[in-house]
């Protein structure tokens, strides 16, 4: 691999520094350190107010005291961060302030839909929005840093960790990580509102086998340029002040041991100013993955390679004074890396204060606010995603007299937070689904429910034989889910629907189904969900799934048996009052997928940007429906059950034919403008996201059949048009073409405009020299 060639320019990072006065203070700083204080600023240890990871060493706040460790995470609250920062200010010799962390991936206490669906609300300015109310909220509670966003690409829904990803496309992952970057930083990292962010995990984690998490990623260079790097680069051009290792072995080589991702790509070729934190003991796995012997050279290996910081696994702290002795690193080494350390805790503002994250009146006043709870709301609206609709949808209130809410998420509180919620409240401060709707029902519309305290729980989420030695939680969870649907329970569930006009589903996967270490072999609805709406189905009564979930499902049979489904993943704090004014239309449904969902586990993996084949199947061909010897399936159709970009609305938005400015565009010093006129030719105002994708049809390598280039959010009034128009360049169509190098070529294109991935015009154009 030659990393000479593989790369766009590097950026430069500006930060808002005093460069000289800070360069003066810590080369003074360094000059007094130990070796041992010095290794102390490498060393990350987690507190216990959170168990993130594979174990914790209680020692830490002594560590902190003696100067042995430099930043610490999982160690929150204003006391607590405050005592802590006390002892290292205070205790350890040179007083040098900690760094406080936390994972705050969509919220900190008032938590915003999970981050797979804050991505299916297309917003940019939400997503920017999210990160900043986090890190008010944090700051507030005396967090300074954050191990997000998390980038990694991903195309499989197996994998537990969908629903912190940002989805399949690496154009709208992009633009996701640097809203979220933006927001997290603000402008000055010197604001005690804002907070250090972390771009995760470098990378190609995502493409782990067989969607099973800390496993073997093996890309081609042009898939890993192509597909997993683009996040990366922008969040360092962004400014980016962490990135963190990932737990993969890419390609034969740990991506925490690699020297060519850490060092060539990230610094020399990208200009990366911050520091490299690993993750939750990574340095320790390069042993049990067979690259290191032994602890002492997996911190060897892993220091050398680029990585500044080891997060809990103790192997910097107990042998690089070991390794300096043997001339196996360099103390200079070491020195840059506490550099890059210290440069943070200046930028932060911690050596002019080491107490500024730490008011007492911000605990109390800028956390949990009305305003940050409506904002949360409008989040989980807008990251909804109704995925189909025969007309049961909004529900018509003029008509119902009573709804049956029935499923085991409907009175969940705990699960609408979904997982790494922070600091967030399950038991009491989220609205339930169930909440929600009496709260915009009132007596209105009466509620009939079945299960334990009204709570509408006679399904459960797990099945029979799963036990918590195989999927990390209780087998049934009976105190929290609800008793598993046997007859009599049955009998109830059947009873309240009978009652009522229409039946409303709260379905989907316990929280804890998604997140790390919680992939998956079998992606339909678990448990009995399914047995429950079999029964129901046979009151002829229309019935509305509201799937709540950290990942794509297949949803096949709900498809073909209910009458609406609603999408709101783990929707937040606010999350029931924004299902609620999803279902009666008070909200017009507007999110659109980020990932596409499959027929069946056995179309893994599928995504909207494949590569056509030597022998193409196109179903709508009537000849080729014929033909066997075509790349397709022999017991489903090779497309998906809901494409990337798909969403429906309660209105309808009618698309015009594509205009261009030109037939042909030019290599330099040209635009060609793509524009259509979009109008709501429906009965409900709304938004609707215009998407934009282009087709090279000849290349020095194969291309994909629809790449995303282009997005816009548009609001339109009942009846109102609106002209949309987008701008391409020869950049925007550049791409590792066959000799690895970075740019366009001459070709013929198409470029599609629609509402979703499958749902588009088509016009043609040229790129010429």
């Amino acid at each position: 691999m030659n990393p000479v060639r593989m790369e766009q320019p590097a950026s430069v990072v500006h930060w808002n520094d005093e460069k000289e006065e800070m360069d003066a203070f810590i080369s003074d700083l360094i000059s007094k350190m130990t070796l041992e204080e010095k290794i102390g600023q490498l060393d990350l240890q987690s507190g216990i107010m959170a168990v993130t990871g594979s174990q914790v060493n209680h020692q830490y706040e002594d560590w902190v005291a003696e100067g042995k460790v430099g930043s610490v995470f999982n160690n929150f609250t204003y006391e607590r961060a405050y005592n802590l920062q006390k002892r290292a200010v205070e205790e350890s010799r040179l007083g040098i302030p900690i760094i406080i962390g936390h994972d705050i991936i969509h919220g900190h206490k008032t938590i915003f839909p999970q981050s797979i669906g804050e991505v299916a609300s297309w917003d940019l300015e939400l997503a920017e929005m999210g990160a900043r109310i986090a890190a008010k909220e944090a700051t507030a509670d005396g967090i300074m840093w954050t191990f997000a966003p998390m980038a990694d690409l991903v195309r499989d829904p197996r994998w537990g960790r969908v629903s912190e990803a940002p989805g399949e496309d690496p154009f709208l992952a992009t633009k996701m990580s640097v809203a979220r970057v933006q927001g997290f930083q603000g402008d000055n990292l010197s604001d005690t509102d804002t907070m250090l962010a972390t771009a995760k995990h470098m990378v190609g984690y995502g493409l782990s086998q067989a969607g099973r998490d800390y496993g073997t990623t093996d890309v081609s260079d042009y898939e890993l340029w192509s597909s997993q790097m683009p996040m990366f680069k922008a969040m360092v051009d962004a400014g980016i002040a962490t990135v963190m290792t990932s737990f993969n072995d890419l390609n034969g080589i740990p991506a925490t041991g690699s020297h060519y991702l850490l060092t060539e790509v990230l610094r020399d070729k990208w200009g990366f100013e911050g520091f490299v934190v690993t993750d939750y003991t990574a340095v320790n796995e390069l042993v049990p993955h067979g690259y290191a012997r032994d602890d002492k050279h997996a911190a060897e290996i892993a220091f050398n390679a680029g990585a500044d910081m080891d997060m809990v696994g103790k192997s910097y702290m107990d042998y690089m004074a070991e390794l300096v002795a043997e001339g196996r690193v360099d103390e200079e080494k070491i020195d840059h890396s506490v550099r890059l350390i210290l440069e943070m805790k200046w930028r932060l503002g911690l050596f002019e204060d080491p107490y500024r994250y730490f008011d007492k009146d911000r605990a109390e006043t800028d956390i949990l606010t009305e305003e940050h709870l409506e904002l949360a709301r409008d989040a989980a609206r807008k990251s909804s995603v109704l995925l189909s609709n025969n007309g049961a949808l909004p529900l018509n209130l003029e008509e119902i007299n009573s709804i049956a809410l029935l499923g085991p998420l409907a009175d969940s509180k705990r699960d609408m937070i979904g997982n790494w919620a922070a600091a967030g409240d399950r038991r009491t401060q989220p609205v339930s689904i169930k909440e929600g709707l009496e709260a915009r029902l009132g007596k209105d519309v009466k509620i009939h429910t079945a299960g334990r305290h009204g709570g509408a729980t006679y399904a459960h989420l797990h099945d029979a034989d799963e036990t918590s030695s195989h999927i990390g939680i209780r087998s049934v969870a009976r105190d929290e889910i609800g008793k598993p649907a046997h007859k009599r329970n049955m009998e109830q569930a059947i009873k309240a629907a009978k009652k009522a006009d229409v039946i409303v589903l709260a379905i989907g996967e316990e929280q804890r189904m998604s997140g790390e270490a919680a992939s998956r072999v079998e992606i339909t609805l678990p448990g009995n969900q399914r047995e429950l709406m079999e029964e129901l189905k046979k009151l002829g009564k229309p019935m509305v799934g509201v799937v709540m979930s950290g990942r794509p499902n297949d949803l096949s049979w709900e498809y073909e048996n209910l009458d609406a489904i609603l999408h709101a993943w783990y929707p937040g704090t606010s999350g029931g009052h924004a299902i609620a004014d999803l279902l009666v239309g008070d909200y017009n449904p507007s999110g659109k997928l980020p990932m596409t969902f499959p027929r069946s586990v056995g179309q893994i993996p599928i995504y909207y940007n494949m590569k056509n084949t030597g022998r193409p199947y196109d179903a709508d061909n009537e000849n080729q429906r014929q033909e066997h010897y075509k790349s397709r399936y022999d017991d489903s159709p090779n497309t998906p059950l809901f494409a990337f970009g798909h969403g429906l609305s309660y209105t309808t938005f009618d698309y015009s034919d594509i205009t261009l400015s030109s037939d042909t565009l030019k290599m330099e010093d040209d635009e060609l403008s793509v524009s259509v006129t979009v109008t709501n030719s429906g009965d409900f105002a709304g938004e609707e996201v215009v998407q934009l994708y282009t087709r090279q049809l000849v290349g020095s390598r194969t291309r994909p059949v629809k790449e995303l280039k282009g997005f816009q959010k548009i609001h339109f009034e009942k009846g109102e048009s609106k002209d949309v128009t987008f701008t391409l360049t020869a950049e925007d169509l550049s791409f590792y073409r066959g000799d690895m190098t970075w740019g366009p070529e001459a070709s013929n294109f198409h470029v599609f405009v629609g509402t979703a991935s499958d749902n588009v015009q088509k016009a043609e154009f040229k790129l010429v020299d």
